[in-house]
């Protein structure tokens, strides 16, 4: 098919009407005459232009006016120009062109806390990386990849919640993909997901609550140090590190606990479901790898990222990953110490999984 010229050098928006006055290439017949854009498609042709597939005498009978009228050409003319550089600059800007499905991939790796240095998880840095996530290009799901020991319980429910909140409005499905470790909090992230799936070596599960800490009151002792508190109220100093263990403190963080845990083992019932073993207390703390996370119902398979996506959404599945990133000089300067301090505490906590 023979039509006027296409200048690229034009922006998207003069190319669109230059193509609309018959200037352009055969992807003018994506609208024509105010009609929507349904086969047969309308092809608006000038003066020099010729009706598609004809040549010779014919093409010259078919030879249009100046005054631009319509014609109905067959789906295969389009198909045969759509490769054409003007029709490709012409899609992108086409809201019904069928584009390729697109996954967001949002990255959780570190251990959960409030605030503090190194690579930590909480709310309030990740709240504007997943809404992006979810909506920006119209992913068709969204992946959560997950490498944390645990942390803060209410850091932890927090970023869950958004998840969900984010996808009951989109209508857009979440799989969460474990990688070294999804324990305690990490886990409870991963049941913020329609499908979990883990590696053969991966560690899942940890669901309980724990509290640690030192003391050191014969320390101060022997060195002839007095430790003195002056409160109002009898549990403001609860668990004081410099002061003799008090039975009754005790009792009072196994009852915090005890609520703790019961929100935790609420989160995993509502979000599993059917899915778990009722047969084995899921319950206590203990984790388990691969395969025996899966057999527990905690997880729905062995799968990694890539592969299960498409197999899901077809090969020419498109990713798109975000990850938390720290401003370039806090990364160099400025909080050294709090690094360190938070390094020793994160270790810790990768260690309890035997990581």
């Amino acid at each position: 098919m023979r039509a006027g010229r296409s200048d690229l050098s034009k922006s998207p928006n003069q190319a669109l009407k230059g193509v609309q006055r018959g200037q352009g290439s055969a992807c003018t017949a994506i609208k024509t005459n105010g009609e929507s854009p349904s086969p047969p498609w309308r092809l608006h042709v000038g003066a020099e232009a010729t009706a598609p597939g004809l040549s010779g005498d014919n093409a010259q009978s078919h030879t249009q006016s100046a005054e631009n009228t319509s014609r109905t050409i067959p789906d295969a003319a389009l198909l045969r120009d759509v490769s054409q550089p003007t029709c490709k600059l012409m899609f992108r800007f086409i809201p019904f062109a069928k584009r390729k499905p697109l996954v967001a991939v949002i990255r959780l790796s570190g251990t959960i806390a409030a605030s503090g240095g190194g690579a930590r998880l909480n709310d309030a840095a990740l709240a504007p990386m997943i809404e992006r996530a979810f909506r920006r290009g119209k992913p068709r799901a969204v992946a959560l990849v997950i490498n944390s020991p645990g942390g803060s319980p209410v850091q932890s429910a927090l970023i869950a919640a958004r998840v969900r909140r984010l996808a009951t409005e989109t209508g857009v499905p979440v799989h969460a993909f474990v990688e070294d470790v999804a324990a305690s909090g990490g886990y409870w992230l991963a049941t913020s997901a329609d499908h979990i799936w883990i590696d053969t070596c991966s560690i899942i599960g940890s669901i309980g609550v724990i509290s640690a800490g030192f003391g050191f009151h014969d320390l101060l002792a022997r060195n002839g140090i007095e430790r003195r508190v002056y409160a109002a109220g009898t549990s403001k100093s609860m668990l004081d590190p410099f002061r003799p263990e008090n039975p009754e403190d005790v009792t009072r963080l196994r009852a915090l606990q005890d609520q703790i845990h019961a929100a935790f083992v609420e989160q995993v019932q509502s979000r599993r479901g059917a899915a778990l073993n009722t047969e084995t207390d899921l319950f206590n703390g203990n984790i388990w790898v691969g395969q025996g996370g899966v057999d527990m119902g905690l997880a729905d398979g062995i799968g990694h990222l890539v592969p299960k996506m498409k197999a899901t959404f077809g090969d020419a599945v498109r990713f798109s990953v975000y990850g938390q990133r720290r401003p370039f000089f806090q990364r160099i300067t400025g909080q050294a110490m709090s690094d360190a301090m938070a390094s020793v505490e994160d270790r810790a906590l990768w260690a309890s999984v035997g990581l």
